[in-house]
This record gives structure tokens, sequence and C-alpha cells, in this order.
């Protein structure tokens, strides 16, 4: 089963952090990024921009309308995510846990529907 991982954070956190702290961090990230890759489970992950390079399309009198910055006004905003082929919905939540946004920020596990999106 295919799983997207969410990874919402506050902007500016990483940082806010000491150099020996991000050098921790970012050290988790690659030790997880490892062992996914020689599992066999990491699909592929990207890192997103920061919210205000962000671009929300939405209906405005029945009309596609475009405006600057994220969709909603929050403390935290999607940073990233990384896609994995996991057995089941517990390995991907392990995976998440482990993931130091869990810690700093919060993750989220997300199903992939099947072409026929039969799990809505």
């Amino acid at each position: 089963m295919k799983y997207m991982l969410l990874i919402y954070n506050r902007p500016g956190f990483v940082e806010e952090l000491r150099e020996s702290e991000r050098t921790e961090l970012f050290a988790e990230v690659d030790t997880i990024m490892r062992e996914l890759t020689e599992s066999g489970e990491l699909i592929g992950g990207e890192a997103l921009a920061y919210p205000s390079n962000t671009r929300t399309v939405r209906p405005h009198d029945g009309v596609p309308a475009v405006t600057d910055g994220p969709f909603l006004e929050a403390k935290e905003h999607l940073a990233g995510y990384l896609m994995v082929d996991c057995e089941n919905v517990e390995r991907a939540t392990e995976i998440a846990m482990r993931w130091p946004d869990a810690r700093f920020g919060a993750m989220e596990v997300r199903p992939l529907m099947n072409q026929g999106g039969t799990e809505m």
C-alpha cells in the first residue's frame, strides 16, 4: 500500500535551532532516508518552499481566483512530503513517528487511493 507522509512545521523553526541541533536533525533524516531506500519502501519526497511563495486557487463568485499565500492562516504549514510503499498503515505510521517533524510540528499519514478511487 502506498502512503503519503505529509510533513508540517512552523516556518523558521530549523533556523532557530543551534547548529549542533540542526546537524543532529539532518542526520536523523539522512538515516531514515537511507533505511527506506535500502528497504525499497521509499518512493520519493521533497521539501516545499516557504508558504510566502504559495499561490492558492479557489472559487470566488463561482470563478477560480488566484491569491498569494497559503490556503489557510496557520502556525504550521505543509513543509514537504514522503511517498512510501509499506506493508500496512502501522508501518507508515512508524516511519512518520521517527521523522523529526513529529517532534517539532506534525506528520500526517494518508493512504493513496488506487486508480479506481473506491477508498473514498
